[in-house]
């Protein structure tokens, strides 16, 4: 169980300072770490927050500012991290999902299943498959779509096509959730995800919006 992998003086050393626990080499990221950051499991590479328990906030805060879809709705994420998403999901917004989750990186993969699963009453469909292959691929629709995926902190370019979002268009049901996570820190990141949401996201969802939630903005399809 989890709780055997962490002691009870890392739990409060991690109130002061962070607690390393595991890193280790992806197969398609640069080294993974898992620490606890105020008695959070964290999943980190050198540019980027992959996981953070309730307190990875982008999505955090977006799911506060949205109706979310009822129970047993299908959900398809796009990029796993440790399991940050379904954990806040499940245990401070009660929602309960039929959840497909694509990971390209079997590393991720064995870090949620060793730090998060164990914590979830709901179980998911783990796809080990690069998600451009597997939204081309899929025959189903599902009702709530949430793309966080990176590779470190670059977004993989199919992902920021045109062909890519009518692509995620044509497998989102038609009254359907879509929910998008950008950077937007630097001036790089704004410049790309301005450009992004006005020359390519717009252009498929023209009702879409933003929501800015403190160094990202997460991009939804209504």
């Amino acid at each position: 169980m989890i709780d055997s992998r962490v002691r009870w003086w890392q739990r409060l050393l991690s109130y002061f300072t962070e607690v390393s626990l595991q890193t280790i080499e992806g197969e398609y990221n640069p080294s993974l770490q898992v620490s606890l950051v105020r008695n959070r499991f964290q999943l980190s590479t050198e540019n980027a927050i992959y996981s953070f328990d309730d307190l990875y906030l982008n999505f955090s805060r977006a799911f506060q500012q949205v109706t979310l879809p009822s129970d047993d709705s299908s959900l398809l994420l796009l990029g796993l991290g440790l399991g940050s998403v379904p954990l806040m999901l499940e245990q401070q917004f009660s929602r309960y999902y039929d959840i497909t989750a694509v990971e390209f990186d079997e590393s991720v993969i064995s870090l949620a299943s060793a730090f998060t699963f164990p914590r979830l009453k709901q179980k998911m469909h783990v796809v080990h498959a690069d998600g451009e292959i597997y939204v081309q691929s899929v025959e189903n629709t599902f009702d709530f779509i949430i793309l966080d995926l990176f590779l470190d902190d670059v977004i993989p370019p199919y992902f920021e096509s045109r062909e890519g979002i009518e692509q995620i268009k044509s497998i989102l049901s038609p009254d359907g959730m879509l929910m998008i996570n950008r950077l937007y820190r630097s001036g790089s990141d704004k410049k790309r995800t301005d450009r992004f949401y006005k020359d390519v996201f717009l252009k498929v969802f023209e009702t879409g919006r933003h929501l800015d939630v403190h160094g990202n903005w997460i991009l939804l399809n209504r």
